[in-house]
Protein backbone atom coordinates (compact mmCIF):
# COMPACT_ATOMS: atom_id res chain seq x y z
CA UNK A 1 0.00 0.00 0.00
CA UNK A 2 1.43 3.38 -0.77
CA UNK A 3 2.00 5.69 2.00
CA UNK A 4 -0.93 8.23 2.74
CA UNK A 5 -0.37 11.86 1.24
CA UNK A 6 -0.03 14.86 3.66
CA UNK A 7 -0.76 18.70 3.06
CA UNK A 8 2.58 20.41 3.38
CA UNK A 9 4.65 20.81 6.81
CA UNK A 10 3.24 24.32 7.87
CA UNK A 11 0.32 24.73 4.91
CA UNK A 12 -3.06 23.48 5.57
CA UNK A 13 -6.48 22.60 4.49
CA UNK A 14 -9.34 25.00 6.08
CA UNK A 15 -12.35 22.67 6.61
CA UNK A 16 -15.80 23.20 5.95
CA UNK A 17 -16.94 23.91 10.10
CA UNK A 18 -13.99 26.44 9.66
CA UNK A 19 -14.98 28.45 6.51
CA UNK A 20 -17.94 29.43 7.79
CA UNK A 21 -15.49 31.76 10.16
CA UNK A 22 -13.42 32.32 7.13
CA UNK A 23 -16.65 33.68 5.47
CA UNK A 24 -17.76 35.86 8.03
CA UNK A 25 -14.46 37.79 8.47
CA UNK A 26 -13.81 37.98 4.88
CA UNK A 27 -17.75 39.65 4.65
CA UNK A 28 -16.97 42.49 7.57
CA UNK A 29 -13.05 43.39 5.27
CA UNK A 30 -15.25 43.80 2.17
CA UNK A 31 -17.89 45.45 3.71
CA UNK A 32 -15.64 47.85 5.54
CA UNK A 33 -13.63 48.58 2.57
CA UNK A 34 -16.51 49.53 0.46
CA UNK A 35 -17.65 51.71 3.31
CA UNK A 36 -14.33 53.96 3.05
CA UNK A 37 -13.82 53.48 -1.07
CA UNK A 38 -11.25 51.16 -1.12
CA UNK A 39 -11.45 49.35 -4.71
CA UNK A 40 -10.24 45.58 -5.17
CA UNK A 41 -7.11 44.83 -6.79
CA UNK A 42 -6.49 40.85 -7.10
CA UNK A 43 -2.47 40.44 -7.55
CA UNK A 44 -0.45 37.03 -8.94
CA UNK A 45 1.24 35.16 -6.61
CA UNK A 46 4.13 34.48 -8.60
CA UNK A 47 6.07 37.47 -9.37
CA UNK A 48 10.09 38.40 -10.20
CA UNK A 49 12.24 37.82 -7.38
CA UNK A 50 13.73 41.20 -8.20
CA UNK A 51 10.75 43.08 -7.06
CA UNK A 52 11.22 41.79 -3.45
CA UNK A 53 15.12 41.98 -3.68
CA UNK A 54 14.46 45.66 -4.34
CA UNK A 55 11.39 46.67 -2.20
CA UNK A 56 12.25 44.40 1.46
CA UNK A 57 16.16 44.31 0.74
CA UNK A 58 18.90 41.42 -0.15
CA UNK A 59 19.89 40.98 3.61
CA UNK A 60 16.44 40.65 4.98
CA UNK A 61 15.41 37.52 6.85
CA UNK A 62 12.68 37.30 4.21
CA UNK A 63 14.73 37.59 0.87
CA UNK A 64 17.60 35.53 2.78
CA UNK A 65 15.83 32.62 4.12
CA UNK A 66 12.51 32.61 3.61
CA UNK A 67 10.77 33.26 0.30
CA UNK A 68 10.09 30.04 -1.78
CA UNK A 69 12.14 31.03 -4.54
CA UNK A 70 12.72 28.84 -8.05
CA UNK A 71 13.87 29.35 -11.54
CA UNK A 72 11.72 28.90 -14.33
CA UNK A 73 11.95 26.76 -17.51
CA UNK A 74 13.14 30.38 -19.20
CA UNK A 75 15.62 30.71 -15.72
CA UNK A 76 13.81 33.78 -14.95
CA UNK A 77 14.31 33.72 -10.89
CA UNK A 78 10.20 33.86 -9.50
CA UNK A 79 9.08 33.72 -6.04
CA UNK A 80 5.35 33.07 -4.45
CA UNK A 81 5.21 36.40 -3.06
CA UNK A 82 5.74 36.63 1.10
CA UNK A 83 3.75 40.26 1.34
CA UNK A 84 1.38 41.90 -0.79
CA UNK A 85 2.75 45.77 -0.51
CA UNK A 86 5.60 45.42 -3.04
CA UNK A 87 3.03 43.55 -5.68
CA UNK A 88 0.49 46.25 -5.45
CA UNK A 89 3.06 48.92 -6.09
CA UNK A 90 4.34 47.10 -8.73
CA UNK A 91 0.97 46.63 -10.06
CA UNK A 92 -0.06 50.32 -9.83
CA UNK A 93 3.16 51.35 -11.93
CA UNK A 94 2.56 48.92 -14.11
CA UNK A 95 -0.84 49.93 -14.98
CA UNK A 96 -0.47 53.98 -14.84
CA UNK A 97 -2.68 54.00 -11.84
CA UNK A 98 -0.44 56.26 -10.09
CA UNK A 99 -0.28 59.46 -12.41
CA UNK A 100 -1.46 62.18 -11.42
CA UNK A 101 -4.35 60.62 -9.42
CA UNK A 102 -4.75 59.02 -5.90
CA UNK A 103 -6.00 55.68 -5.38
CA UNK A 104 -7.82 53.61 -2.38
CA UNK A 105 -6.33 50.21 -2.96
CA UNK A 106 -7.15 46.66 -1.12
CA UNK A 107 -6.24 42.84 -1.54
CA UNK A 108 -6.94 39.72 0.18
CA UNK A 109 -5.25 36.76 0.00
CA UNK A 110 -2.71 33.97 1.04
CA UNK A 111 1.17 35.01 1.21
CA UNK A 112 4.01 32.10 1.52
CA UNK A 113 6.99 32.20 3.81
CA UNK A 114 9.21 29.18 5.11
CA UNK A 115 9.24 29.91 8.86
CA UNK A 116 9.02 27.58 11.83
CA UNK A 117 5.79 26.62 11.69
CA UNK A 118 3.72 27.58 15.28
CA UNK A 119 0.44 28.86 16.90
CA UNK A 120 -0.65 31.76 14.45
CA UNK A 121 2.13 31.09 12.12
CA UNK A 122 2.22 28.98 8.70
CA UNK A 123 4.23 28.70 5.88
CA UNK A 124 0.62 29.89 3.29
CA UNK A 125 -0.98 32.59 5.65
CA UNK A 126 -3.70 35.22 4.48
CA UNK A 127 -3.19 38.64 4.25
CA UNK A 128 -5.55 41.03 3.83
CA UNK A 129 -3.79 44.96 3.08
CA UNK A 130 -5.43 47.76 2.47
CA UNK A 131 -2.99 50.31 0.55
CA UNK A 132 -3.31 54.42 -0.31
CA UNK A 133 -1.19 56.68 -2.90
CA UNK A 134 -1.11 60.06 -3.19
CA UNK A 135 -2.42 61.67 -0.08
CA UNK A 136 0.91 63.04 1.65
CA UNK A 137 -0.86 64.27 4.93
CA UNK A 138 -1.81 62.42 8.32
CA UNK A 139 -5.97 62.39 7.10
CA UNK A 140 -4.96 58.87 5.17
CA UNK A 141 -3.21 57.55 8.08
CA UNK A 142 -5.88 58.67 10.47
CA UNK A 143 -8.60 57.00 7.78
CA UNK A 144 -6.70 54.09 7.71
CA UNK A 145 -6.86 53.30 11.60
CA UNK A 146 -10.44 54.18 11.39
CA UNK A 147 -10.82 51.70 9.05
CA UNK A 148 -9.41 48.88 11.00
CA UNK A 149 -11.28 50.21 14.36
CA UNK A 150 -14.84 49.63 12.53
CA UNK A 151 -13.98 46.51 11.24
CA UNK A 152 -12.63 45.47 15.23
CA UNK A 153 -16.27 46.52 16.14
CA UNK A 154 -17.85 44.72 13.51
CA UNK A 155 -16.23 41.59 14.77
CA UNK A 156 -16.67 42.37 18.12
CA UNK A 157 -13.18 42.60 19.05
CA UNK A 158 -13.07 46.35 19.78
CA UNK A 159 -12.11 45.62 23.47
CA UNK A 160 -9.40 43.00 22.56
CA UNK A 161 -7.45 44.77 20.64
CA UNK A 162 -5.33 47.66 21.37
CA UNK A 163 -3.27 50.72 19.27
CA UNK A 164 0.07 51.26 19.25
CA UNK A 165 1.40 54.43 17.23
CA UNK A 166 4.49 55.91 16.59
CA UNK A 167 6.28 58.09 14.03
CA UNK A 168 9.44 57.32 12.52
CA UNK A 169 10.23 60.75 10.53
CA UNK A 170 11.79 61.22 7.66
CA UNK A 171 14.45 59.72 6.30
CA UNK A 172 17.03 62.28 7.08
CA UNK A 173 15.57 62.28 10.55
CA UNK A 174 16.00 58.51 10.57
CA UNK A 175 19.33 57.94 9.45
CA UNK A 176 20.34 60.40 11.85
CA UNK A 177 18.97 59.06 14.57
CA UNK A 178 20.62 55.72 13.46
CA UNK A 179 23.74 56.87 14.40
CA UNK A 180 23.22 57.82 17.73
CA UNK A 181 21.42 54.36 18.37
CA UNK A 182 24.20 52.83 17.10
CA UNK A 183 26.62 54.49 18.97
CA UNK A 184 24.22 53.99 22.26
CA UNK A 185 24.22 50.01 21.56
CA UNK A 186 28.29 49.60 20.87
CA UNK A 187 28.76 51.30 24.44
CA UNK A 188 26.53 48.31 25.87
CA UNK A 189 27.53 45.23 23.21
CA UNK A 190 28.48 42.90 26.05
CA UNK A 191 24.07 43.15 26.83
CA UNK A 192 22.89 42.40 23.22
CA UNK A 193 21.70 38.84 22.81
CA UNK A 194 22.68 37.36 19.68
CA UNK A 195 20.03 38.58 17.18
CA UNK A 196 20.54 42.04 18.49
CA UNK A 197 24.07 41.80 17.57
CA UNK A 198 23.36 40.68 14.21
CA UNK A 199 21.05 43.88 13.61
CA UNK A 200 23.70 46.08 15.01
CA UNK A 201 24.84 47.18 11.53
CA UNK A 202 21.85 45.93 9.31
CA UNK A 203 19.24 47.35 11.09
CA UNK A 204 19.29 49.05 14.61
CA UNK A 205 16.14 50.39 14.79
CA UNK A 206 14.87 46.81 14.81
CA UNK A 207 16.44 46.19 18.51
CA UNK A 208 14.07 48.17 19.82
CA UNK A 209 11.45 46.22 19.29
CA UNK A 210 13.42 42.98 20.88
CA UNK A 211 11.12 40.73 22.70
CA UNK A 212 13.76 39.67 24.62
CA UNK A 213 12.59 40.56 28.50
CA UNK A 214 16.38 41.06 29.53
CA UNK A 215 16.93 43.90 27.26
CA UNK A 216 13.87 45.22 28.33
CA UNK A 217 15.71 47.80 31.07
CA UNK A 218 18.68 48.78 28.02
CA UNK A 219 15.94 49.19 25.15
CA UNK A 220 14.04 51.82 27.61
CA UNK A 221 16.98 54.07 28.32
CA UNK A 222 17.57 54.08 24.58
CA UNK A 223 17.64 57.47 22.80
CA UNK A 224 14.08 58.08 21.71
CA UNK A 225 13.62 58.84 17.73
CA UNK A 226 10.63 61.37 18.85
CA UNK A 227 13.62 63.25 20.22
CA UNK A 228 15.22 63.33 16.97
CA UNK A 229 11.96 64.88 14.74
CA UNK A 230 11.79 67.92 12.75
CA UNK A 231 9.08 70.76 12.81
CA UNK A 232 7.32 69.28 9.55
CA UNK A 233 7.33 65.33 11.27
CA UNK A 234 6.63 66.38 14.90
CA UNK A 235 3.86 68.42 12.83
CA UNK A 236 2.85 65.66 10.66
CA UNK A 237 2.36 63.38 14.03
CA UNK A 238 0.57 65.85 16.27
CA UNK A 239 -2.22 65.60 13.54
CA UNK A 240 -2.65 62.08 13.55
CA UNK A 241 -3.05 62.12 17.27
CA UNK A 242 -5.21 65.15 16.97
CA UNK A 243 -7.48 63.29 14.52
CA UNK A 244 -7.72 59.83 16.94
CA UNK A 245 -8.49 62.34 19.90
CA UNK A 246 -11.38 63.86 17.89
CA UNK A 247 -12.52 60.22 16.95
CA UNK A 248 -12.14 58.65 20.52
CA UNK A 249 -9.93 56.47 19.79
CA UNK A 250 -7.75 54.91 22.21
CA UNK A 251 -3.83 54.31 21.53
CA UNK A 252 -0.71 54.53 23.37
CA UNK A 253 2.67 56.16 21.70
CA UNK A 254 5.18 53.61 21.77
CA UNK A 255 8.53 54.71 20.41
CA UNK A 256 9.95 51.63 20.29
CA UNK A 257 7.42 50.92 17.45
CA UNK A 258 9.42 50.57 14.06
CA UNK A 259 9.40 48.92 10.89
CA UNK A 260 11.89 46.33 9.63
CA UNK A 261 12.03 48.18 6.29
CA UNK A 262 13.82 51.51 5.09
CA UNK A 263 11.27 52.48 3.02
CA UNK A 264 8.95 53.49 5.80
CA UNK A 265 8.70 57.01 7.19
CA UNK A 266 6.52 59.22 9.62
CA UNK A 267 3.32 56.73 10.86
CA UNK A 268 3.91 53.82 11.93
CA UNK A 269 1.00 51.64 14.01
CA UNK A 270 -0.24 48.16 15.08
CA UNK A 271 -3.08 47.01 16.44
CA UNK A 272 -2.14 44.34 19.52
CA UNK A 273 -4.05 41.59 21.39
CA UNK A 274 -2.99 39.79 24.77
CA UNK A 275 -5.16 36.60 23.75
CA UNK A 276 -2.69 35.08 21.20
CA UNK A 277 0.19 35.29 23.20
CA UNK A 278 3.46 35.64 21.59
CA UNK A 279 1.72 36.28 18.40
CA UNK A 280 0.08 39.47 19.76
CA UNK A 281 0.08 41.62 16.81
CA UNK A 282 -2.85 41.63 14.33
CA UNK A 283 -2.29 44.34 12.37
CA UNK A 284 0.45 46.58 11.13
CA UNK A 285 0.22 49.96 9.31
CA UNK A 286 2.60 52.90 8.05
CA UNK A 287 3.77 55.07 5.73
CA UNK A 288 6.00 54.18 2.98
CA UNK A 289 6.32 57.01 0.88
CA UNK A 290 9.77 56.07 -0.47
CA UNK A 291 8.74 52.59 -2.13
CA UNK A 292 7.28 54.02 -4.91
CA UNK A 293 10.52 55.39 -5.78
CA UNK A 294 12.44 53.02 -5.31
CA UNK A 295 10.69 50.67 -7.34
CA UNK A 296 11.04 52.59 -10.26
CA UNK A 297 8.11 55.06 -9.75
CA UNK A 298 7.91 58.63 -9.71
CA UNK A 299 7.62 60.18 -5.52
CA UNK A 300 4.36 59.33 -4.34
CA UNK A 301 3.09 59.22 -0.68
CA UNK A 302 1.53 56.18 0.12
CA UNK A 303 0.22 54.58 3.50
CA UNK A 304 -1.15 51.13 3.81
CA UNK A 305 -1.52 48.49 6.50
CA UNK A 306 -1.93 44.42 6.21
CA UNK A 307 -4.06 42.47 8.63
CA UNK A 308 -3.30 38.51 9.71
CA UNK A 309 -6.14 36.67 9.25
CA UNK A 310 -5.12 33.80 10.25
CA UNK A 311 -4.68 35.09 13.49
CA UNK A 312 -8.14 36.67 13.34
CA UNK A 313 -9.64 33.70 12.53
CA UNK A 314 -8.02 32.24 16.15
CA UNK A 315 -8.63 35.48 17.79
CA UNK A 316 -12.36 35.14 16.79
CA UNK A 317 -12.66 31.49 17.50
CA UNK A 318 -10.80 31.69 20.94
CA UNK A 319 -13.60 34.47 21.91
CA UNK A 320 -16.37 31.98 20.38
CA UNK A 321 -17.25 35.06 18.23
CA UNK A 322 -17.68 32.97 15.59
CA UNK A 323 -20.70 32.73 13.58
CA UNK A 324 -23.72 29.76 13.70
CA UNK A 325 -23.31 27.20 10.62
CA UNK A 326 -25.81 28.32 7.73
CA UNK A 327 -28.78 25.76 8.24
CA UNK A 328 -30.77 24.60 5.53
CA UNK A 329 -34.38 25.67 5.31
CA UNK A 330 -35.51 22.91 3.00
CA UNK A 331 -34.47 19.36 3.45
CA UNK A 332 -36.14 16.85 0.46
CA UNK A 333 -36.78 13.57 1.66
CA UNK A 334 -37.61 10.70 -1.19
CA UNK A 335 -39.55 7.44 -0.59
CA UNK A 336 -37.67 5.37 -2.98
CA UNK A 337 -35.84 5.39 -6.05
CA UNK A 338 -38.37 6.51 -8.57
CA UNK A 339 -39.11 10.00 -6.07
CA UNK A 340 -35.42 10.93 -6.32
CA UNK A 341 -35.79 12.15 -10.06
CA UNK A 342 -38.87 14.31 -9.26
CA UNK A 343 -37.68 15.45 -5.97
CA UNK A 344 -34.47 16.61 -7.55
CA UNK A 345 -36.63 18.61 -9.84
CA UNK A 346 -39.18 19.93 -6.92
CA UNK A 347 -36.22 20.99 -5.22
CA UNK A 348 -34.55 23.04 -8.76
CA UNK A 349 -37.79 24.26 -8.98
CA UNK A 350 -38.08 25.82 -5.77
CA UNK A 351 -34.58 27.46 -6.05
CA UNK A 352 -35.97 29.25 -9.09
CA UNK A 353 -38.80 30.68 -7.64
CA UNK A 354 -37.72 31.11 -4.33
CA UNK A 355 -33.95 32.17 -4.32
CA UNK A 356 -33.40 33.00 -0.92
CA UNK A 357 -34.84 29.44 -0.10
CA UNK A 358 -31.71 26.99 0.94
CA UNK A 359 -32.99 23.62 -0.72
CA UNK A 360 -31.14 20.47 0.68
CA UNK A 361 -32.01 17.14 -1.61
CA UNK A 362 -30.29 13.53 -0.07
CA UNK A 363 -28.76 12.76 -3.59
CA UNK A 364 -28.86 9.22 -2.59
CA UNK A 365 -31.63 6.98 -1.73
CA UNK A 366 -31.68 5.85 1.58
CA UNK A 367 -34.22 5.05 4.17
CA UNK A 368 -37.00 7.37 5.17
CA UNK A 369 -35.25 6.63 8.80
CA UNK A 370 -31.28 8.12 7.68
CA UNK A 371 -33.10 10.99 5.24
CA UNK A 372 -34.83 12.65 8.54
CA UNK A 373 -31.66 12.16 10.55
CA UNK A 374 -29.58 14.30 7.70
CA UNK A 375 -32.35 16.59 7.89
CA UNK A 376 -32.15 17.67 11.50
CA UNK A 377 -28.33 17.46 10.92
CA UNK A 378 -29.12 20.07 8.54
CA UNK A 379 -30.95 22.49 10.55
CA UNK A 380 -33.50 22.35 7.86
CA UNK A 381 -36.62 24.08 9.60
CA UNK A 382 -39.33 21.69 7.26
CA UNK A 383 -39.11 18.39 5.24
CA UNK A 384 -40.31 18.04 1.75
CA UNK A 385 -41.67 14.35 1.09
CA UNK A 386 -41.93 13.19 -1.63
CA UNK A 387 -43.55 9.23 -2.84
CA UNK A 388 -44.93 7.71 -4.93
CA UNK A 389 -48.39 8.41 -4.25
CA UNK A 390 -47.53 11.83 -3.75
CA UNK A 391 -45.77 11.84 -7.64
CA UNK A 392 -48.65 10.43 -8.95
CA UNK A 393 -51.48 13.12 -6.97
CA UNK A 394 -49.10 15.91 -7.84
CA UNK A 395 -48.94 16.58 -3.98
CA UNK A 396 -46.24 17.18 -1.33
CA UNK A 397 -45.95 15.99 2.06
CA UNK A 398 -44.83 19.02 4.85
CA UNK A 399 -43.30 17.65 7.94
CA UNK A 400 -42.16 20.46 10.73
CA UNK A 401 -39.11 19.59 12.34
CA UNK A 402 -38.73 22.38 14.68
CA UNK A 403 -42.37 22.36 15.61
CA UNK A 404 -45.28 20.10 17.21
CA UNK A 405 -47.52 20.90 14.59
CA UNK A 406 -49.01 17.60 12.34
CA UNK A 407 -47.66 16.93 8.87
CA UNK A 408 -49.59 18.03 6.03
CA UNK A 409 -50.21 17.54 2.59
CA UNK A 410 -51.09 19.99 -0.15
CA UNK A 411 -51.03 20.43 -3.97
CA UNK A 412 -47.39 20.99 -5.68
CA UNK A 413 -48.76 23.95 -7.46
CA UNK A 414 -49.24 25.83 -4.00
CA UNK A 415 -45.77 24.76 -2.26
CA UNK A 416 -44.02 28.26 -3.27
CA UNK A 417 -47.29 30.32 -1.77
CA UNK A 418 -46.96 28.07 1.39
CA UNK A 419 -43.67 28.39 2.03
CA UNK A 420 -43.41 32.03 1.17
CA UNK A 421 -46.05 33.05 4.11
CA UNK A 422 -44.17 30.30 6.27
CA UNK A 423 -41.06 31.48 6.35
CA UNK A 424 -42.25 35.48 6.62
CA UNK A 425 -44.41 34.36 9.89
CA UNK A 426 -41.25 32.89 11.65
CA UNK A 427 -38.87 34.82 10.24
CA UNK A 428 -36.61 36.12 13.33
Amino acid sequence: MSAKLQSVRGMRDILPEQSIVWQHLEQQVFTCAHQYGYQEIRLPLLEKTELFKRSIGEVTDIVEKEMYTFEDRNGDSLSLRPEGTASCVRAALQHGLLHNQTQRLFYLGPMFRHERPQKGRYRQFSQVGFETFGFPNAFIDAELIMLSARLWRALGLADRVKLEINSLGSNEERAAFRSQLVGYFKQHQSDLDDESIRRLNSNPLRILDSKNPDMSELIASAPSLLDALGTESLAHFQQLRELLDLADLQYRVNPCLVRGLDYYCHTVFEWVTDDLGAQGTVCAGGRYDGLVTQLGGKPCAASGMAMGLDRLVELLSELSLVPAAQSADLFMVTLGDEAMGASLLLAEALRNQAPHLKVVHPGVSTSAKAQFKKADQSGAELALILGAEEIEQQLVAVKFLKSLEPQKSLPQSELVTFLKDYFKAHAN
